[in-house]
C-alpha cells in the first residue's frame, strides 16, 4: 500500500478522505513540478490533515499564511524542499476586506457577517478569518473573490454596511475574551463538559449536538456521549468555543473536577 492509500484509508474512517484527496493532489503536483501549490483555507483540523501528509513524504514542507499573525483559517502551501529557497515568492493571493456599518442602528457580529457571505453563494473555503473590532470587521478572503465581494455585499442582517479593500497590514492584533471556568461533571460525556463550559443544560446541550450546532476539534460531534480529553477544542455555533485544559481528578462523590478556557 503506497502513502495516498494509507492517508485516505486512515481519513476515511472518520468521513474526511475527501479533504485528504484534495489536498494529497496538490501535494503530489508540488513534487511532480518541484515547486509550490496552495490549498483554500483550512480550519485547524484541515491544517492538521496537511501536517500529516508532509510527514510522509520526505521531500515536501508545509509554509502556512492565513494574511495576519495569529490567524485561525490559513491557506498552506506544500512546497519541494528544492523550492524553499524562494519562499518570498509564494503567492498565497490573500485580500483584507474593511466592512463598516453605523454602530448607532446596528452592531455586527461574526454570525451576521458569515451568514450574509453565505448568502452571497460564497464557499467558506475560499474565505479565512472574520476579525471583529468594534462597529467594523476585517475580513480575509482569496483575492479573486474579493471584488465580489466589495461589489456585491451590501447588507449584514438589517443594516447597510460599506465594503472595501484595505492593506493587510491594517487588520488588528487578534484579541480574545478568555474566562476559566472550574467544575465538577458527572462524566466526561461530550454533553456534560459542553454544557458546564457554555451554562446550559445537559438537555438543551444534547439536543444542540443532535442538531449538528457543536463541533469538537473542529469535527461535527458524533453524539452527545462522545467522550473528551484535555486539549480537545469543543465550539458552539454562535457561542464561541471552549477549550479542555485540565482533569485533576475525581472528587469524594465520583464526580470529575475539570478546568476550562472559553474563548467569548
Amino acid at each position: 500500500m503506497n502513502e495516498r492509500d494509507k492517508i485516505l484509508r486512515y481519513y476515511r474512517s472518520s468521513g474526511d478522505a475527501e479533504l485528504a484527496a484534495k489536498l494529497l493532489d496538490l501535494a503530489e503536483i508540488a513534487l511532480k513540478t518541484k515547486k509550490y501549490k496552495v490549498s483554500d483555507f483550512l480550519d485547524p483540523y484541515g491544517l492538521s490533515i496537511a501536517e500529516t501528509i508532509i510527514a510522509h513524504y520526505e521531500r515536501l514542507a508545509l509554509e502556512t499564511s492565513g494574511g495576519y499573525p495569529g490567524a485561525e483559517r490559513v491557506k498552506a502551501a506544500f512546497v519541494d524542499t528544492d523550492f524553499l529557497e524562494y519562499a518570498d515568492s509564494f503567492a498565497f493571493d490573500l485580500a483584507a476586506i474593511l466592512i463598516k456599518c453605523d454602530s448607532r442602528y446596528y452592531h455586527l457580529s461574526h454570525r451576521d457577517v458569515l451568514g450574509a457571505l453565505m448568502g452571497l453563494g460564497i464557499k467558506r473555503e475560499v474565505l479565512g478569518d472574520i476579525i471583529m473590532a468594534g462597529d467594523q470587521c476585517y475580513l480575509i478572503a482569496d483575492s479573486a473573490m474579493a471584488a465580489y465581494i466589495i461589489q456585491n455585499l451590501t447588507e449584514v442582517g438589517q443594516a447597510v454596511v460599506s465594503v472595501a479593500e484595505c492593506a493587510l497590514a491594517m487588520i488588528p492584533a487578534k484579541e480574545e475574551k478568555v474566562k476559566e471556568i472550574r467544575a465538577t461533571v458527572a462524566s466526561l460525556r461530550l454533553d456534560a463538559v459542553a454544557a458546564s463550559g457554555f451554562g446550559t443544560s445537559r438537555t438543551r446541550m444534547a439536543e444542540d449536538i443532535t442538531a449538528a450546532k457543536i463541533k469538537i476539534n473542529w469535527q461535527e460531534a458524533k453524539s452527545p456521549s462522545q467522550a473528551v480529553k484535555v486539549g480537545d477544542i469543543i465550539s458552539m455555533r454562535g457561542r464561541g468555543r471552549i477549550e479542555v485544559i485540565e482533569v485533576p481528578g475525581q472528587t469524594k462523590k465520583g464526580r470529575y473536577s475539570i478546568l476550562l478556557k472559553r474563548f467569548m
